[in-house]
């Protein structure tokens, strides 16, 4: 049910939901901004929070739409029991109300098309039989050629002619509205030729027919009581037992008049009798069993009601068995009959009651959600049950991050928090027991355990962005680069993705009915603890001061950022939950693309770049054999200039060439031996080029470094190129078989195991040595970058000579942030630099000069 379900226009809700929503967002936004809450923090939050309100208001507004859809289309295959469930009263649950109508009427006309074409079948096929049976016997020789024989053939066949004239009224016989044309019919006569009919079926039964008074005359129309009567004698036949008797008795009482039909068969069970008179109804085992196609007693009961009689099953008289029908009818059929169809014997199901209901048996049809058509194939919802348990953990961590992390460096309590985030997703994952997730899931492990050792944000964070990459392509177990960029897109719209499945799983939280009991529960437990708990506390001094110690700051402003920092981890946590529950089709899978009619095609490009390296090639050899002289007589540069000019260029044509050798693979042919060694050789030749062009732009960072020092930009991308010649070798290991669908997955793993490996060499305190070193040689060092660094450097620092010492250690107001007595700031780089830092005087940098 909709929130908004009372408003009775839809322009009014719509600008109900752009009202509440940008006052949402303007009151988080307001409040995050007041409360110093960072941007991008808040901006998320703010944008998660008016979205959840957007999809809390929206729910049902167009879920009749959806339903309309979907249930056209099972219309469209004959399938016209469906229904929409009507949820408002604006014009879309106008709309639905509509839809509901017509298809009822739908219904209601399929089912008296059904039952027309089986009542003519069955009628039918009494003549035809008959007339069968007559002309068979004189094509035979049985029966006798004479008048009499014919003139029976000659009534079959009238009558056949008859019921052709009739079908349009049976037609409407079956809608109700079937006209009635009443005369004087006697009603001996009537039943005695019913009974002629009945003995050219050939059934060995006897017949006794009785009328009081004798000569009873009653208004009807003659077809129809003489349609009800082979009807009734039909059914009475095929019941009876060989050599039996049908009774049939007609008898006045007052205005009204009685027809009975009464076998000698094994009889209709009580709870069968109002069965059998509907469409297709059979008798019980009790009864004998069926046969014929169970349309005959509903006819009867049609034509008692066009009448306004009734007709039903009555016990035997005392001392008697079998079956026993009774019409009770009047003399003359009211002036204006209304024949009433009872609702069991209208093959259509009912419309719903009330809004939103429906009868039993019915159920309204499933809807395909906005979500299915937003996201196509790429996404398809598969219909994941509820998880109650992920939802309740990604809620926990939620919480537990605001416990821990606010106000608080990177440690102990950052780590906790990852391995609670890490292991709500883990074991939400489908793919857990897969190989590739199993060792994405230790590596993030290793990632988030550089919080415990490093004291570096700057490599931590890198390591952190590094286990989110691998966390995602690992529940989604993508194979390819393409697939690792959409494994990350997926990761933030798996908020609106899962909002089934989320809604799935609140339905299963809050029970049948029992949301506002839980909601309850945990009001006045909550409101037991505070007021208890605060009463105690002021009452008890140790009380109070484990309590000072367990419970967080609850002042105002880091209130609001606990909540924040809750609303942001958890609907983090819940949104990898459910990419590992459900993940989306991120590998497109097939056969490789097409590739290229012509062999140029791929080759002159690849060509063309060999050609371009080549030349570099040559221009850095003259370099190394010319001399740093004939450099500057030619450049002006000095050979530091030259390198540090060129490095950067050198690492974006290394990513390049990458690039170049995946297209150039994807679309050269390989159906010949010359195909595959012309795509060898080609780029083979790149390759050992490129791993030339790295081992020179990881010279010329080395020969900067000397000359300027090192830094962690430097570092980094010292190691960013490593990386990049150690996935150039990869290639080449590839191009030997052809085959490189490992390289993807190899690149993830190898640049994540790149971080681990920078993060172990502790680089804050790997840069510090270096620059030492190089200050030992040169005299030349930066003393405000060293002081720059993290904890992580001081151990490095803490044996200069004591007159410089303090040109490199960190002063006293960074000193102040080792000094934590909290331990879940625990930091195994702080703690170190702490226990040296204590036994070194903190002396202010007073002439230090960076040189």
């Amino acid at each position: 049910m909709s929130p908004l379900a009372w408003v009775s226009s839809l322009k009014v809700k719509l600008g109900l939901l752009v009202a509440a929503s940008v006052v949402v967002a303007a009151l988080v936004a307001t409040l995050g901004r007041a409360t110093g809450v960072p941007p991008w923090l808040s901006v998320p939050v703010t944008i998660l929070l008016a979205l959840a309100v957007t999809q809390l208001l929206a729910v049902g507004m167009i879920s009749p739409l959806r339903e309309m859809t979907a249930a056209a289309r099972r219309m469209a295959t004959g399938d016209y029991a469906v229904r929409v469930t009507e949820t408002s009263t604006d014009e879309v649950g106008e709309l639905a109300r509509t839809f509901n109508t017509m298809a009822r009427d739908l219904a209601t006309v399929d089912g008296q098309r059904r039952a027309l074409v089986a009542n003519v079948s069955h009628e039918l096929r009494t003549p035809l039989t008959a007339l069968c049976a007559v002309l068979e016997n004189l094509a035979d020789g049985v029966g006798p050629r004479d008048p009499a024989s014919l003139r029976a053939a000659l009534d079959q066949a009238e009558r056949l002619g008859g019921l052709v004239e009739d079908l349009l009224d049976l037609a409407r016989v079956d809608a109700g509205k079937a006209p009635l044309t009443p005369e004087p019919v006697r009603v001996r006569p009537l039943l005695e030729e019913a009974v002629a009919e009945a003995r050219v079926l050939g059934r060995d039964v006897a017949y006794d027919v009785s009328v009081e008074p004798g000569d009873l005359v009653v208004r009807a129309d003659p077809a129809r009581l003489r349609q009800l009567a082979a009807n009734l004698l039909d059914n009475a036949s095929r019941h009876s037992p060989s050599g039996g008797t049908v009774s049939v008795l007609a008898v006045q009482h007052g205005e009204r008049y009685r027809l009975e039909v009464h076998d000698e068969g094994p009889g209709v069970a009580a709870t069968d009798r109002d069965r059998v008179f509907e469409p297709f109804g059979t008798l019980s085992a009790a009864d004998g069993g069926g046969g014929g196609t169970g349309l005959g007693l509903t006819i009867a009961r049609w034509v008692t009601d066009l009448h306004g009689g009734t007709i039903g099953f009555v016990d035997p008289d005392p001392g008697r068995t079998g079956g026993r029908v009774r019409a009770d009818l009047p003399l003359a059929p009211p002036d204006r009959p209304v024949p009433s169809v009872p609702a069991e014997e209208v093959p259509v199901r009912a419309a719903p009651a009330a809004s939103g209901a429906h009868p039993a048996g019915l159920e309204p049809v499933a809807a395909r959600s906005l979500l299915d058509d937003v996201f196509g194939r790429f996404w398809p919802d598969r219909g994941v049950g509820p998880r109650l348990g992920v939802l309740l953990g990604a809620v926990a961590t939620g919480i537990l991050a605001s416990i821990l992390l606010p106000e608080r460096q990177l440690g102990l309590g950052t780590f906790l928090v990852l391995l609670a985030a890490g292991g709500v997703v883990l074991l939400a994952s489908r793919h857990r027991d897969a190989t590739f997730t199993r060792a994405c899931a230790a590596l993030c492990v290793a990632l988030a355990a550089t919080t415990l050792v490093r004291a570096a944000e700057w490599i931590v964070v890198l390591c952190l962005l590094g286990g989110a990459v691998l966390c995602v392509c690992g529940v989604t177990r993508a194979r390819s680069f393409p697939g690792f960029v959409l494994s990350g897109l997926a990761w933030p719209l798996a908020g609106l993705r899962g909002l089934p499945w989320l809604g799935r799983t609140l339905a299963v939280l809050t029970g049948l009915g029992q949301g506002a009991a839980l909601l309850r529960t945990v009001v006045w437990s909550t409101l037991g603890l505070l007021v208890f708990g605060a009463l105690f506390a002021s009452a008890d001094a140790l009380l109070a001061e484990w309590a000072d110690a367990l419970l967080p700051d609850i002042t105002v402003d880091v209130l609001v950022l606990r909540a924040f920092l809750a609303v942001a981890v958890g609907g983090a946590v819940l949104a990898a939950a459910y990419l590992a529950l459900d993940p989306p089709r991120v590998e497109r899978g097939g056969d490789r693309p097409r590739p290229v009619g012509r062999r140029f095609e791929w080759l002159a490009p690849v060509a063309v770049v060999n050609a371009v390296f080549a030349a570099l090639l040559a221009a850095q050899a003259t370099v190394a054999f010319g001399g740093h002289d004939y450099l500057r007589r030619t450049t002006g540069l000095t050979y530091a200039e030259y390198v540090h000019q060129g490095f950067g260029q050198l690492t974006v044509a290394t990513a390049l060439t990458l690039l170049v050798i995946w297209a150039a693979a994807r679309k050269a042919p390989r159906t010949t031996a010359a195909d595959r060694a012309w795509l060898r050789g080609s780029l083979g030749l790149l390759c050992l080029q490129t791993l030339v062009v790295v081992a020179s732009a990881l010279h010329r960072m080395h020969v900067y470094q000397e000359a300027y020092g090192f830094t962690r930009l430097r570092l980094l991308v010292d190691v960013f190129e490593g990386w990049l010649g150690l996935l150039v070798l990869a290639v080449v290991a590839a191009g030997v078989t052809l085959r490189g669908g490992w390289l993807p997955r190899f690149a993830l793993v190898s640049g994540v195991v790149a971080l681990l490996g920078l993060a172990a060499l502790n680089p804050d305190a790997w840069i510090a040595e270096r620059n030492l070193d190089r200050y030992a040689e040169t005299g030349r060092v930066d003393w405000t970058y060293l002081r720059s660094l993290s904890a992580d450097a001081v151990p490095a620092l803490g044996d200069l000579p004591a007159d410089v010492r303090h040109c490199a250690l960190p002063q006293p107001r960074v000193r102040s942030d080792l000094d934590s007595s909290d331990w879940l700031e625990w930091n195994l780089g702080r703690a170190r630099a702490d226990e040296i830092l204590d036994r070194v005087a903190a002396t202010p940098p007073r002439g230090c000069v960076d040189s």
